[in-house]
């Protein structure tokens, strides 16, 4: 599930966010110092280096790191020793492997303000890949609905998904709508599935809203069956084992990166039949909800 963020000449990348100050070696590069700045992404006021100020040429020289490192002491092991990857060198793993993939689209209305067009972008790296038309390996989804709707006018022939917060509104509504975005609980009301229903083919809310409709954590929220009987896929993110991203109920001594009892709070999850869930750790999901 590559996240996708531009370079500045244009290059899709594989990153978390455009913000790369505790995802790389940035930070210990003396030729990229004065590449450190603060911009507002999302409303958000961040400070670091951030891949738009970047060609892909230089990207490609840095080296990730655990972006979570006092949790994952076993992931940040390997920091420092793999590159920078590009949405085609993912597409092209993928493939060889016979593995489908799930592309987020991240921030574009803020990428639009810097003058990229991630509709543009995507469309032309898929095409030229030969991904375009690959329903049956590819999905695309983003919080924003109107670069997903661009998509479509632009004839990708994916299934389309829309990624749902447990709050506030999608950035590209807001900034469009202001005050009057329509939030992210909308979405999942009977109207609001109706209207996603003839625009995408699967919703992705985060997990919190399916494991704990009016306080209940023991059972799927309402909204999964009304989604299925609209014919829309379900998906949620992110499983996760680690106490600090289980809901209270299913944390165990031990502190926030031990392993809390997660088997049972995915146990809802699997119980409600979902066409698919996002988990960090693959082996546990693997073992777990293809068991």
């Amino acid at each position: 599930e590559p996240d996708v963020v531009p370079s500045r000449d244009g290059v899709l990348v594989v990153r978390h966010e455009n913000e790369i100050g505790s995802t790389t070696d940035v930070s210990t590069r003396p030729e990229f110092a004065d590449r450190r700045t603060s911009k507002v992404v999302d409303g958000e006021r961040l400070t670091g280096w951030f891949t738009e100020d970047f060609t892909w040429d230089e990207l490609r020289t840095l080296r990730c790191r655990e972006r979570i490192p006092a949790l994952r002491p076993e992931s940040a092991a390997h920091d420092d020793t793999e590159p920078v990857l590009r949405l085609t060198d993912v597409l092209d793993l993928a493939r060889a492997g016979g593995v489908r993939v799930v592309l987020e689209i991240k921030h574009a209305a803020s990428f639009a303000r810097l003058g990229f067009d991630m509709a543009e972008l995507v469309d032309a790296e898929l095409r030229e890949a030969g991904w375009a038309d690959a329903a049956d390996s590819l999905v695309i989804e983003s919080f924003e609905p109107l670069v997903l709707s661009r998509l479509r006018g632009r004839g990708i022939r994916v299934p389309l998904v829309q990624l749902i917060d447990s709050e506030g509104a999608p950035w590209d509504l807001r900034e469009r709508d202001g005050a009057g975005a329509a939030p992210y609980a909308s979405m999942l009301t009977p109207a609001g599935l109706d209207a996603l229903a003839a625009e995408v083919e699967g919703i992705s809310p985060a997990k919190a809203l399916i494991l704990e409709p009016d306080g209940d954590a023991h059972v799927p929220a309402r909204f999964v069956a009304e989604a299925r009987a609209r014919g829309l896929a379900i998906f949620t993110w992110t499983c996760r084992p680690e106490n600090v991203f289980l809901l209270p109920p299913y944390r165990l001594p031990g502190g926030d990166g031990a392993f809390g009892d997660f088997r049972r709070e995915w146990a809802v999850l699997r119980d409600a039949e979902l066409d698919g869930v996002f988990v960090d750790h693959p082996e546990l999901g693997v073992e777990f909800f293809r068991r």
